[in-house]
Formats: C-alpha cells, structure tokens, sequence
C-alpha cells in the first residue's frame, strides 16, 4: 500500500508554535523531506524526534521528486515541512504534491502557522477578502508593473519581501498605489517581532532611517478598489501631499482613487490656488 504524503505545517519562529498532531507525525513518518536538514533538525532535536530527514528544495526538487515517489510507492509514509511555515506557500514542494494526487497516494495535510495569516490576524486591516502575492519581482520596474495589475483589487494585499529590499518596495507601492495604509510584519513570533503600521510613507520613513534592516517581512496594503470619497479634490490632493507624494504623484493617486482623468483633478486643484 503505498504513502501516504502528510504535509506538514512547523513553526515560524517559536518553537512552542506546532500542533500535538504535527509532532505526532513527524515521530511516525518514515522519513521527513525538508528545505534546509540543519535547520529541520533544530526542530527535531527541540522535541527528540530522531527519524532520516532527505533535503528538498527548489534546487534540488525535480530530481528527488522521484526519489521520493518511489519511497512513496513502496509504501513509506513521507512528512515534507518547509524551513519555517506552512509547506508549498512561497516554498518547495508542489511537484512532490501533484505527484502524489496523480498516482492515487493520500495527501494528508497537517495544518500549522503561516507568516501571512499570523501578520494578518495582527495587523488590523480588513480580513473578509485577501490577496497573496508571494515575493514581488525583486527589480523595481517589474515590481511596479505587478502593482499596477493589483490596484484595484479589493482585498487586502499580502507579500513576502526581503529586509535589503523592503524600502525601495515600499517606495514602488507608494508611486503606483498611492499613500495607503501598510503594515509592515517582522521576525514573526521571535524575539525582536514587530510590527510598523500607518500611511506607507511614514513607513518607509521610518525603515529607511535605520540603514540596515534584518529579519523576515510580510508587507501588508489596505485593501484597493474605488472609496467612497467625499471630501473636496483639492482636499484630497493636499492630504496626498501630506503623506509624502509630490504634486504630481498626489494628483494621479486621487485620479486613480476616484475613477477621475489628471486632469479633471488638476484643473480643480488649480481653481483652489489664490
């Protein structure tokens, strides 16, 4: 008989944050297919689980896929986790996964903690609807381009970033999706967790006057979508301003935000000036 392939969600920092059921597993399984087995075997060492672990990782995944289907199909029960979080979000493990389903083996989830879902029962925003985006393109051009195609979604936006590359992303979310409320999520359920939330140019502000930045970071953004907004337009541009926008950039945030043509909005903006 073969598998099964239990799927297996492991802290995000604190290791008192994993399941009964999850430990259970991982002293049970035949073998654990991990990104990184040194930093698997802290996990396993902190609750005294000594079973093989067999690296799997995006460099490696399309070679051991077989491997590990092969282990599978002899009837082997395989737990796959991820570094940190929950296996398959932002990390390895979907060709393993497909795999399986189209042999007839059982994926057997383990449910467990997540980066996005911890950042967003914290943050504050809106939760009805959401939108994971994983990591932005790491070169601005391309990471503009992506928030353009995400500015009118209404839900709440949700990505990963790197701590080298969260201002210039921040200031990427602020020219294309103009002065909205961020939450900016670091070192999750660690020692130094925490949490930085208002208009994304105070944010940044704030993150870029440190200099050097470490930890892991989910980047939360309000939600998108056209607001009913009633205040007068040049009113609207002058608070845009005051968050950090220049002239320019705050007349096409409240044109975007209005459904307005620039320059409906500069032309009411102008008959305000003495």
């Amino acid at each position: 008989m073969a598998g099964p392939l239990y799927v297996v969600g492991t802290p995000i920092g604190n290791l008192e944050d994993i399941t009964f059921r999850a430990v259970r597993v991982l002293r049970e399984a035949d073998l654990i297919a991990c990104e990184d087995t040194r930093q698997t075997r802290k996990l396993l060492d902190h609750y005294e689980i000594n079973k093989p672990v067999i690296s799997y990782h995006e460099h490696n995944e399309a070679e051991r896929t077989p491997e590990l289907m092969a282990r599978l199909m002899a009837g082997a029960a395989v737990a796959m986790v991820s570094d940190a979080g929950t296996p398959l979000v932002s990390d390895p493990g979907y060709r393993l996964v497909t795999a399986a389903i189209e042999s007839g083996i059982a994926v057997v989830p383990v449910p467990g903690p997540s980066a996005l879902l911890t950042a967003l029962a914290a943050s504050g925003m809106a939760t009805d609807a959401l939108f994971f985006g994983g990591f932005l393109p790491a070169k601005s051009g391309q990471r503009r381009r992506t928030l353009e195609g995400l500015q009118t979604i209404p839900a709440t936006l949700i990505f990963y970033e790197a701590p080298h590359r969260i201002v210039e992303t921040l200031e990427d979310v602020e020219q294309v999706l103009g002065p909205r409320q961020v939450v900016m999520a670091r070192e999750l359920t660690k020692i130094h967790e925490e949490f930085l939330r208002g208009p994304v140019g105070e944010v940044r502000e704030q993150l870029a006057a440190r200099g050097s930045i470490k930890g892991e970071i989910t980047l939360l953004i309000e939600r998108g979508g056209r607001r009913v907004d009633h205040r007068p337009l040049a009113e609207a541009v002058e608070d845009a301003e005051r968050s950090g926008l220049s002239r320019m950039d705050a007349i096409k945030a409240v044109a975007r935000d209005r459904g307005l043509s620039k320059r409906e909005v500069y032309d009411a903006v102008q008959v305000k000036q003495p």
